[in-house]
C-alpha cells in the first residue's frame, strides 16, 4: 500500500510554472534577443554603436541624474530620518506617512503626476522661472521622489538604535553639533 505524499506548498508547481513563463516572456526572451542581435555585429559595428552620440548622452543623463538624486537623498533622507526618530512634534505621523507614498504609487503614476505638476501648463510650473518638466532637473526630481523612502526607511532603525545619551555625552564633552554628526552619528550610519 503506497501513500501519496502531499507537497508542503499546495499549487507550487502551477505557480512556479506561471512565474517562470511570465519571467520568460517579459525578461528572458527580450534579453536573449538582445544578446543574439549583439552577437551578429562585428567588433567595429558594436564599438560604433556603443560610442554613438545618442548612447553616450543617454548614459550621461542616466548616471548623472541618478548620482545627483542619490546625493540629495543622502542628505535629505538622513535629515528626515534623524528628525523623525529624535523629535516628537505635531504632524510627525503625517510626514512619516507621506514618506511612504512613493511605495504606494506605481512609478508610472508618479511620473505622470510629477509631469502634470511641472509641465508648462501644470499646477506649480508658474512658480519657477525655468522649465522643469522634460529636463534633467525633472528626471532628478522624479528619482528623488521615488527613492527617498528607501533612504529614510533604511536609516530610521539605525538611528533608533543609537542611544540619545551618546549624542548628549559628546555634547557635554564640548563637541559641536557638526562634530557630533561626523564623529558619533555618521560612523554608525555608514553601514546602513
Amino acid at each position: 500500500m503506497s501513500r501519496r505524499i502531499s507537497p508542503v506548498i499546495p499549487g507550487f508547481g502551477l505557480t512556479l510554472g506561471f512565474s517562470l513563463s511570465y519571467l520568460s516572456l517579459i525578461v528572458l526572451i527580450p534579453l536573449a534577443g538582445m544578446f543574439v542581435y549583439a552577437s551578429q555585429l562585428t567588433l567595429t559595428q558594436f564599438w560604433t554603436l556603443i560610442t554613438s552620440r545618442q548612447v553616450l548622452f543617454s548614459l550621461q543623463l542616466s548616471f548623472g541624474t541618478a548620482l545627483a538624486a542619490a546625493f540629495v537623498n543622502g542628505i535629505l533622507g538622513t535629515l528626515l530620518a534623524w528628525v523623525l526618530v529624535r523629535y516628537k512634534f505635531p504632524g510627525r505621523k503625517v510626514i512619516d506617512a507621506m514618506i511612504d507614498m512613493p511605495f504606494a504609487l506605481p512609478t508610472a503614476v508618479a511620473g505622470i503626476a510629477l509631469t502634470a505638476l511641472y509641465a508648462p501648463n501644470g499646477l506649480i510650473s508658474g512658480l519657477f522661472p525655468f522649465k522643469i518638466a522634460y529636463t534633467s532637473l525633472g528626471i532628478t526630481l522624479a528619482l528623488i521622489f521615488v527613492t527617498l523612502p528607501f533612504v529614510v526607511r533604511t536609516l530610521q532603525p539605525v538611528l533608533a538604535d543609537i542611544p540619545r545619551e551618546v549624542e548628549e555625552a559628546a555634547d557635554c564633552l564640548g563637541a559641536k553639533p557638526v562634530q557630533v554628526f561626523w564623529h558619533v552619528l555618521l560612523p554608525a550610519l555608514l553601514p546602513g
